[in-house]
């Protein structure tokens, strides 16, 4: 009978076993905690609005804190795609909340602002949301005399029971306006205040963990989606942490990675964000804390939605083989649901001219199922200004065919062909015979 209780209430293997063996006590559990980031709801790639690859992960992660029987969801920054989201992501947020709090009412979820988000929107309807068991941090705080509220950052994550088995310092992206001086220091400082309070609240048997927003130095930025926090490289914060933290749950950066330590990790985006991301291993982050200690921590995919389809698969070729490839893309599919159809992202290395590339694209995809949603055009040439290649002569002093020699080799790597090379002293002459 006792058995049959443990099981009722989810209890884990280690308190089966206790029971199978006639301890009837219940041993105290081990503490699950999903980590997850940058969102980006409201997202649009290429104006085509991301809201149903958004509706599909966030119903994968419900589903994933029930089987995964999740205490605790950190979520880091980037909630939004901006600090005006539409309603329509406003709903997706709320919505999660509200879900995940009615099957697992013991679930702490512990949201970070980041640079896309709005901190006072973000925290407008913190009153509402702590009675769904989310803790909003929007940004810090300061007293008359410029002291950090440290305690504001810190949140208590409690167990099934109701046992506090871990904090979290949460420290907020830091905009230009909550720090002084070199940011990079100001940065550190913030933190190491957070997680003295953070110190100062936990017990010896309780873990102690960091969140932030924040690009870490070692971290791979995604270049083409994120976006810069601050100028001139100034934004890469340096140093460590402490060997007392169990486990760090940073965001901002799109792809999933460590960061000097396996405990250091960036989540990643659940979703592409840009097509450049197509080979991006998106993901979410489950660790288990025993105690003051990290006793395990895996990955687990996140199944994607809608594909992203590169041709070619890296980097650019020419006309014929573009064709050819696109070609080859699964037929259109009536039956299947438009709005999901797979994104196709082209680049074309051009080497002359291709007046009527547009119209072969088109043709071409016209009966296949990927839709075209970018289209890159690269020349073959080195694309450097004239001035930088003959810095000491003067434009106005080469013949005009020189200029066009120049120009065709710098963005087409040749000899001008004879056709255009004809019909350009056609129009040289009309120029020169003047009106």
């Amino acid at each position: 009978m006792a058995l049959r209780f443990l099981r009722a209430r989810g209890a884990d293997a280690r308190e089966i076993r206790g029971a199978v063996c006639g301890q009837i006590h219940v041993v105290p559990t081990s503490v699950r905690i999903l980590h997850t980031s940058d969102w980006h709801l409201g997202h649009a790639l290429h104006d085509l609005p991301r809201d149903r690859e958004h509706a599909g992960f966030l119903r994968w992660l419900l589903d994933t804190l029930d089987a995964e029987a999740i205490d605790a969801v950190l979520v880091s920054g980037d909630i939004f795609d901006a600090g005006n989201p539409p309603a329509t992501a406003l709903a997706a947020w709320y919505g999660f909340l509200a879900e995940a709090h009615r099957r697992r009412p013991h679930l702490t979820v512990v949201a970070i602002a980041g640079n896309h988000d709005s901190p006072a929107r973000l925290t407008a309807p913190a009153a509402l949301l702590a009675g769904v068991g989310a803790r909003v941090i929007g940004s810090i705080a300061r007293d008359g005399a410029g002291r950090l509220d440290a305690a504001r950052l810190v949140v208590p994550l409690a167990d099934a029971s109701g046992a506090v088995r871990a904090v979290v310092a949460a420290v907020p992206y830091l905009r230009p306006g909550d720090v002084d001086g070199d940011r990079g220091d100001a940065v550190r400082a913030v933190f190491a205040d957070a997680l003295a309070a953070a110190r100062a609240r936990r017990q010896p048997d309780q873990a102690l963990l960091a969140m932030g927003h924040l690009h870490l130095a070692g971290g791979e930025p995604s270049t083409a989606s994120e976006r810069r926090l601050t100028i001139g490289g100034r934004e890469v914060i340096g140093g460590g942490f402490a060997d007392d933290v169990a486990y760090v749950a940073l965001g901002h950066l799109h792809r999933a990675q460590r960061v000097g330590a396996d405990h250091v990790r960036y989540a990643g985006s659940p979703i592409p964000l840009a097509m450049a991301e197509a080979e991006y291993r998106h993901q979410v982050v489950v660790i288990e804390l025993d105690g003051p200690g990290l006793s395990g921590i895996r990955t687990l995919p996140v199944p994607r939605v809608v594909e992203l389809v590169r041709v070619p698969p890296r980097g650019a070729a020419p006309l014929p083989e573009v064709l050819a490839a696109l070609a080859a893309l699964p037929p259109f599919d009536p039956d299947a649901d438009l709005d999901l159809r797979p994104y196709l992202d082209v680049r074309v290395a051009l080497d002359a001219p291709a007046p009527r590339l547009h119209q072969e694209l088109e043709r071409v995809l016209r009966d296949r199922h990927p839709r075209l949603v970018k289209l890159t055009l690269e020349a073959t040439g080195d694309r450097r200004a004239l001035a930088d290649a003959a810095p000491t002569e003067v434009l106005a002093q080469l013949d005009p065919r020189e200029v066009l020699a120049r120009l065709w080799r710098r963005d087409h790597a040749g000899d001008v062909p004879p056709a255009i090379a004809d019909a350009f002293e056609t129009v040289l002459r009309d120029v020169e015979a003047g009106p």
